[in-house]
């Protein structure tokens, strides 16, 4: 049997049940090419993790979008409502 999982947290995480009982040894492989592509993504993202930290501009956008988003607004009330006549 080959079951493809992933690995969360020191853990393996499979997307099936396996049908073996507990207690069961089983063998794990890991292929290089995993490792390798994780490496890889990692290597992309670290030129540009933090890079607007200390961006003034980027500081006034997120302001500006908090502002608007605490902004009251109101609402339209209608006064006109009439509850529905029982039979």
């Amino acid at each position: 049997m080959k079951i493809k999982g992933i690995v969360q947290d020191n853990t393996i995480i499979l997307p099936e049940e396996v049908c073996a009982p507990d207690g069961t040894e089983v063998m794990v492989e890991i292929s290089e090419r995993s490792l390798n592509d994780n490496q890889k993504r990692w290597q992309q993202l670290q030129p540009v993790i933090g890079a607007w930290k200390g961006d003034g501009e980027l500081e006034t956008i997120f302001a500006q979008i908090d502002r608007e988003r605490h902004a009251d607004r109101g609402r339209e009330v209608d006064f006109d409502f009439s509850p529905p006549l029982n039979s």
